[in-house]
């Protein structure tokens, strides 16, 4: 059997969410430019992450993420096993404080997987491992940000928020 390389499973991986974003008739230019609203970026991302339980939907808050997701982007976060993360996966955790956190893993460390987002100095000074690791970023939904206008009336569902801030 034909081993695959990291570059394949990326490029599958990148196919089968261009089929979701087809199927859920979602346009992948506005997701390349990022110019969508908040509200078409939310509806986006239920759609993909509708009729699946590992799936959740929620709200950045932070600009640590950059260029890769910013301020009210909309990502969809997958349960996987803490055993199955990998160095370059981006991570949902809850850390010490009781925040929140989407962080790319940068290394394996005794205990579990230290995390950093790309614009931080530092890496987070929380561990993640299977006591508090919620999932794996699978789809990221920017948005051009939330109006006061589409926050008070929106008929979309209030999303939870985690955070892509300084490392702490």
């Amino acid at each position: 059997m034909k081993e695959t390389t990291a570059a394949h499973r990326i490029l599958t991986a990148s196919a089968a969410l261009l089929v979701l974003m087809v199927t859920a008739n979602v346009s992948a230019k506005e997701h390349v430019v990022g110019g969508m609203s908040y509200d078409a970026a939310v509806s986006d991302a239920l759609t993909v992450a509708a009729n699946r339980p590992e799936m959740s939907v929620v709200r950045v808050a932070g600009q640590s993420m950059l260029p890769y997701f910013s301020d009210d982007a909309v990502i969809v976060v997958k349960k996987i096993e803490a055993a199955r993360l990998r160095v370059g996966m981006i991570a949902v955790y809850v850390n010490r404080f009781g925040e929140k956190v989407a962080h790319r893993v940068i290394a394996s460390v005794a205990g579990g997987w230290q995390v950093k987002g790309y614009n931080n100095d530092r890496a987070d000074s929380t561990v993640v491992d299977g006591s508090n690791l919620l999932g794996i970023v699978y789809a990221t939904f920017n948005s051009t940000g939330r109006a006061a206008v589409t926050v008070a009336g929106t008929s979309l569902p209030v999303i939870e928020t985690v955070f892509a801030a300084p490392a702490k």
